[in-house]
């Protein structure tokens, strides 16, 4: 088998990974009997080209739903815009069911509805996300502008660099008015409105949080890993990275910014890097014994809080993102992905979330890099492969064998182990079709309808009186009677051809969500929208 990597970020751990398992490395992008692809940059060839389930290819190709900021921010809003929506129609704190017309079937939002500590996963927020504006919408930006005061500092960043690039602090009203007049020049100017895309880069502001939790009187930041290991189904897992500290000690007056940004590049810009080098990168290990001793009898925190309490927030938090955007990604069986997620603690030891790396960085420049790294790289590829292999010889995915040190945190696989499709296209579509039928019905999956005989042929000269016929008593044991209502199913002829099409604008039965249909077990998934339709 033949590997390509492209780029230069962690391709020696790459490189000796595949070649312990007996592969042959390419060098020409454009050949197309790699079995595993992994590159820094994606190219629009390399997704032309590549083989569902019989590749797999590093990065979903629109990632920039989670890793840019604009994606991430405005995919954050909508999902909290819509969960606010459907709440508004329900009474959390009554204990009957909702009517299954208002119930969304969606798996990213069922779970809201069901008692207990699962719809206390819903996040606001206001209270991970710190306060943001796009800069590209002008009712946004002139927001901005109108709230902001001259003693609020506000960071400004472009929506797809990393490294720092093209970051700088908004910390007086002069450099707000600078702002204004460039947005304003670019706005007006004929050359971008006539070629847009030769504009500059889309911006956000977010609002500083400017007393941030110090280690030892640093600035820091926690760089963790959401790993999407599978995309058919999703399997999405958990992994620890690192602490990233600034050189100097945090001074918010400082117009330094490697006082204020903490990542590697922007740090080896400081004079002091060479020396302090080792001290800029804690483990976790190390940051959970320090606020076990600095902080958990001052603070009142349990013990462990990093590996405990600090975890499951993150944990949740990365949960929420993928949700937000679980319905919008590609997925092919071959796409995994590997995204690094920046944590910020301040001083109230509330969880904020920064932002989200597409690529991250797999330098290993310290001590600490060289032992977390190559951990990261290995078991994200032991993962893919394995889930990958499993799918393809139709196994069972589930137990892992090579789940070490990542947690998992959400697969769509059936309550039975899984779908287990063959390498041909026909089993691959068929996998993707039971996966959305097991994820917007998870009884149906369970509890999968007996075969039935087929219904009768409709007669030519159009439908029956009587379209419906009574159930058998079969039938009745499964679906309770309250489900054959009048309003429950009708029969009304299509506008465009003559066949029949079925509506369904209410469906009083909660216990089920199949649908008997002319004598036979039909699946049906609904959508939340004033009228649900087959």
């Amino acid at each position: 088998p033949f590997f390509y990597i492209g780029g230069a970020n962690g391709a020696g751990l790459l490189d000796v990974y595949c070649k312990s398992k007996g592969w042959q490395r390419i060098h020409d992008n454009k050949r197309e009997d790699y079995i595993l692809k992994w590159c820094e940059t994606k190219c629009r060839e390399t997704y032309y080209n590549f083989k569902e389930g019989e590749q797999l290819l590093y990065q979903i190709p629109n990632n920039k739903l989670l890793t840019t900021k604009i994606g991430l921010l405005s995919n954050l809003r909508e999902y909290e815009r819509v969960m606010n929506k459907i709440s508004k129609t329900l009474n959390p704190r009554s204990r009957q069911r909702p009517r299954l017309s208002l119930m969304p079937l969606s798996p990213s939002i069922a779970w809201l509805f069901w008692p207990g500590e699962m719809r206390e996963r819903l996040l606001k927020m206001e209270d991970f996300f710190p306060e943001s504006y796009r800069l590209d919408i002008k009712d946004e930006r002139d927001a901005f502008f109108e709230i902001y005061e001259d003693t609020q500092i506000w960071i400004c960043k472009p929506t797809s660099s990393n490294q720092g690039r093209g970051i700088f602090l908004l910390k007086n009203q002069e450099a707000v008015d600078v702002l204004q007049s460039k947005l304003q020049s670019i706005d007006e100017d004929p050359i971008y409105k006539k070629l847009p895309y030769k504009a500059p880069q889309a911006r956000i502001v977010q609002r500083y949080l400017h007393r941030p939790l110090l280690l030892e009187g640093k600035k820091f930041d926690v760089r963790s890993y959401l790993l999407i290991a599978c995309t058919v189904p999703y399997m999405l897992f958990f992994g620890h990275g690192y602490v990233r500290l600034t050189c100097i000690n945090y001074n918010l007056a400082s117009d330094d910014l490697t006082t204020h940004l903490t990542n590697q590049y922007m740090q080896k810009k400081n004079p002091l890097y060479s020396y302090v080098k080792e001290e800029t990168v804690w483990s976790m290990e190390r940051f959970n014994s320090y606020v076990n001793e600095k902080y958990r009898l001052a603070k009142g925190l349990p013990k462990d809080w990093v590996l405990m309490a600090f975890t499951k927030r993150m944990k949740d938090i990365m949960m929420q993102c993928f949700l937000a955007v679980k319905s919008k990604l590609d997925c092919k069986l071959g796409y995994f992905d590997l995204i690094g997620c920046d944590f910020l603690i301040d001083e109230d030891f509330k969880v904020w979330l920064l932002e989200m790396n597409a690529n991250p960085a797999l330098h290993m420049n310290c001590a600490v890099l060289k032992d977390i790294i190559p951990t990261v790289v290995n078991e994200t590829l032991d993962l893919a492969l394995e889930i990958f292999n499993k799918i393809q010889k139709g196994q069972k995915i589930l137990p892992l064998e090579l789940q070490c040190h990542f947690v998992m945190l959400y697969n769509g696989i059936a309550p039975d182990g899984g779908p287990r499709p063959s390498k041909s296209k026909t089993s691959l579509a068929s996998l993707r079709n039971q996966r959305s039928l097991t994820e917007s019905s998870p009884h149906i999956a369970q509890n999968p309808p007996k075969a039935m005989e087929k219904p009768p042929k409709r007669q030519p000269n159009g439908p029956s009186e009587n379209p419906l016929p009574a159930p058998s008593k079969a039938h009745c044991s499964r679906y309770p009677p309250t489900a054959w209502g009048k309003n429950s199913i009708s029969l009304q002829p299509s506008p465009s051809t003559a066949e029949p099409h079925y509506s369904l604008p209410l469906i009083r039965s909660l216990g089920e969500r199949d649908v008997c249909l002319k004598g036979r077990a039909i699946q049906v998934k609904l959508k939340y929208n004033r009228r649900c339709t087959t």
